[in-house]
């Protein structure tokens, strides 16, 4: 009788219908466990989706620095020294710090989060206006909505355009209004509207209500000269920003004559170990979630194996005459685990179907909107395939429970039994 016999698995379904009620009760256990575990593990990848989404468009491998005053006396200098960077100290860190792949260096106007007043026709807007350079654009990704971001042109030829956020242009222009090649004024200067962005579903650091203009630019309007506010650094994917960071800091330190052991001289943060942080969370999630739905389908296959003990007690007589006819010990121990495996795996399917549609429900409340990180919480193959196979594997081992008391049960006392 082999594994396709059709008589076997007559004879398993037969046993399973018998009691339906018994046989229902018991794929309770394997259905929540099932249930539990593609929750827990579909709700993860929901949330490590959502990070993702976060970051989206941020560079993971950047960190950004500025600086402040001393804290600490130095070769002469008093504490309390203020510090400012300048566009020779990006081409210094780029000679001299191999890990930098990429700098953006900025300028504002008025104080870190400062704002400047914008006029256009009467109308006006509080906005913060920054001197960029288009590689800004790698580091902090913006979605143009109309026009397009600032190019290396305008900061060659100094041009007097600027790119404006949806906020400003809500405050600054009628509603359908056409922005692009309008004029508006920043602190007396006139500036052409190139451009208009909207933030991406990502961190954003200045809002919607900002402007950008060119670097050379703004240094030419606002006489700034060649001081720059802070610099936002690209590291090379395959080095560590912890060690471009501590580089820059030591150079820079060096330069300016800092204390070495001087902390709040130079401020910086290390993005990329926000994102460590998250995905060692999700990670051990993921692991958490695999231990507990574990656990939980042990448990619901343990409740199948004492049904079956109890079926196999119940089919002692049975047993004996199938035995007493010539059914080998393998035979019987081969239809026992089948009776295990068929029970566990319709349980199994059945706690799927339930599973999907919950997180389908979850995805479609939860997943369409900004407020959470909950993003298309989705089971990947390899994770239903393991599942499933995790599954078939313990109903094996424990169906070998009933079976090898099946196959001890002797022939003649069987067949005694009343």
């Amino acid at each position: 009788m082999g594994i396709f016999d059709r008589d076997l698995w007559s004879e398993v379904f037969s046993t399973l219908t018998k009691n339906m009620l018994r046989t229902f009760l018991t794929t309770l256990g394997v259905i929540f466990a099932i249930v539990i575990l593609i929750l827990l593990l579909g709700g993860t990848n929901g949330m490590s989706n959502g990070f993702n989404r976060i970051f989206a468009g941020t560079a993971t491998n950047s960190m950004f620095m500025w600086t402040q005053t001393t804290s600490m006396a130095y070769k002469g200098f008093e504490r309390g020294r203020p510090i400012d960077f300048t566009l020779e100290d990006v081409d210094l860190i780029k000679q001299q710090v191999s890990e930098v792949d990429i700098i953006a260096p900025r300028i504002q106007l008025g104080d870190f989060g400062g704002t400047a007043t914008v006029i256009r026709n009467g109308r006006t807007s509080g906005s913060g206006v920054y001197g960029d350079y288009p590689s800004i654009d790698l580091v902090s990704k913006k979605r143009i909505v109309e026009g397009r971001f600032i190019n290396q042109n305008d900061i060659e030829d100094s041009k007097k355009v600027c790119v404006i956020g949806v906020d400003a242009y809500k405050l600054l222009f009628d509603k359908g209004e056409n922005a692009i090649g309008k004029s508006i004024k920043i602190n007396g200067i006139y500036f052409s509207v190139v451009g208009i962005y909207k933030k991406n579903d990502n961190i954003n650091f200045e809002g919607e209500n900002a402007i950008f203009v060119p670097f050379t630019t703004f240094q030419n309007a606002f006489n700034s000269g060649n001081k720059i506010g802070w610099m936002a650094i690209l590291v090379d994917p395959d080095k560590e920003v912890a060690v471009a960071e501590k580089k820059i800091k030591t150079l820079l330190k060096r330069k300016y004559n800092i204390h070495p052991d001087d902390i709040r001289a130079i401020g910086s943060f290390d993005f990329s170990e926000i994102f460590k942080g998250i995905s060692a969370f999700t990670l051990v999630l993921q692991g958490f979630s695999f231990f507990v739905g574990t656990f939980t389908l042990l448990a619901g296959v343990i409740a199948v194996s004492n049904i079956l003990l109890i079926t196999v007690k119940e089919r002692t007589n049975e047993i004996g005459v199938r035995r007493a006819l010539g059914a080998t010990p393998k035979i019987i121990k081969r239809q026992i685990i089948l009776e295990s495996i068929v029970l566990t795996t319709f349980a199994g399917l059945i706690g799927f179907v339930i599973s999907v549609a919950a997180l389908h429900f979850l995805d479609y409340k939860f997943g369409h909107t900004d407020e959470y990180p909950f993003v298309n919480p989705t089971v990947s193959i390899p994770q239903i395939l393991f599942s499933f196979i995790l599954m078939i594997g313990l109903s094996v081992l424990i169906g070998l429970i009933p079976a090898n008391r099946a196959v001890k049960i002797k022939p003649i006392e069987a067949l005694r039994e009343e």
